[in-house]
């Protein structure tokens, strides 16, 4: 059976969809309906009226998440509209569920404008202890996401900007200890300007890249170009080339966020020794581990795909993200928050591979090294070394 075949009955049997809400409470007496509604739920309704953060004590929101997109830029199908947004919304709840405990309501929203947008998603903050976004198109994602965090009081996240940034910075951290290089020593290009490729270039500036280049379908970001924004104009280059081929000389790093089949093999060779490529355009990226290493032996690859060693999978890092964040209560999830998830994934790599992710992979062997310099999601260990750290670096910043 096709792959199309297989995911369609997967999402229709036994019964559509991929999540249900179950009941946290016996529910079988009498008595039990008197404490779950009507008269006992009036108990903790006039706690919760005295004291709002008393909804963390008899309620689900400090472990529920709103998943929410309206549809705009869904995986690499574009604007599908709200409602083909849903699977992967449910999806997303999958995954908080399967890998951080953490229970979810998806919501699609029907609204393109901006403003509109975010004042549904105030109005019903209050049923929850986070706000996950997903699948919103840059550049209304940066303001939405910006605006929110201003006027709520609860950790706002919007996965495809920096669920990616926070595994490209460890990936990128292990990645040079392997090849003893300086972080602060190394050039990095990005290709794809986008809401992905602009949180990367934030956060390993935060670690202490200092030489970024970003390159979007008319060029480099240089000062020759009039059209950035207030989004990008951070990264604009102080240099002379306009174009990849250009730019990529001399690269310690490659990191596309992109399309298909972008970064023609030969570049490999304007690159420094031991070139690291993240290329995670997906399915298919920039350049193939085949190709790279066609043309060079030295190259630490990665991509977005699980058939590739190193996958950047942000599985990896929205759950313990929100599970930190959840747990310290904390108001938001700062740049601190990140670096701390980043450094938790780096240092996990680092440790003995239990015999269960093995197994799992069908798989003898692995350790840290060119093919492993990112955790797999199915390591029982993401909770203690990502989670906490986040947790951590939060109680820290957000000292209560």
């Amino acid at each position: 059976m096709s792959l199309k075949l297989d995911a369609l009955k997967y999402h229709e049997h036994p019964r559509p969809g991929k999540i249900e809400i179950q009941s946290l409470k016996q529910c079988d007496t009498a008595y039990d309906l008197s404490l779950a509604y009507s008269p006992g739920v009036a108990e903790p309704v006039r706690e919760i009226q005295k004291n709002p953060e008393d909804a963390y004590r008899y309620t689900n929101k400090g472990n529920l998440v709103a998943v929410i997109s309206n549809g705009t830029a869904v995986l690499g199908l574009g604007d599908t509209g709200a409602l083909a947004s849903k699977p992967v919304m449910e999806g997303k709840g999958i995954l908080f569920k399967k890998f951080a405990g953490i229970d979810v309501y998806d919501i699609e929203v029907n609204e393109t404008d901006p403003d509109l947008f975010i004042q549904t998603v105030v109005a019903i903050a209050p049923t929850f202890g986070g706000i996950n976004l997903e699948d919103i198109k840059a550049p209304e994602c940066f303001y939405i996401e910006s605006e929110l965090k201003k006027r709520l009081d609860i950790p706002v996240f919007h996965d495809d900007q920096h669920g990616t940034a926070v595994i490209v910075a460890a990936g990128l951290q292990n990645a040079l200890e392997i090849v003893d290089k300086k972080i602060n020593e190394i050039k990095v290009v990005f290709l794809g300007a986008g809401a992905a490729g602009l949180s990367c270039a934030k956060l390993i500036k935060h670690l202490g890249v200092t030489e970024i280049h970003l390159v979007d379908r008319k060029g480099v970001l240089n000062q020759s170009r009039t059209d950035c924004n207030e989004y990008n104009k951070e990264f604009i280059s102080d240099t002379a080339h306009n174009s990849l081929e250009e730019i990529i000389d001399g690269a310690d790093v490659f990191i596309g966020l992109s399309g298909a089949n972008l970064f023609p093999k030969e570049y490999l060779l304007k690159m420094k020794r031991d070139p690291i490529i993240f290329a995670l355009a997906n399915p298919d990226p920039e350049i193939t581990p085949e190709e790279a290493l066609s043309i060079r032996d030295d190259v630490i690859m990665a991509t977005g795909r699980s058939d590739y060693a190193n996958q950047v999978n942000n599985v990896l890092g929205f759950p313990f993200l929100f599970r930190g964040a959840l747990d310290a209560r904390a108001p938001q999830i700062s740049q601190k928050m990140m670096l701390a998830a980043s450094q938790g994934l780096a240092k996990l790599t680092k440790e003995p591979v239990p015999q269960s992710v093995l197994e799992a992979y069908k798989i003898n062997e692995l350790k840290f090294g060119r093919d492993y310099i990112i955790p797999k999601p199915f390591d029982p260990r993401l909770n203690q070394f990502v989670a906490e750290s986040v947790r951590l670096a939060a109680l820290e910043e957000f000292k209560k």
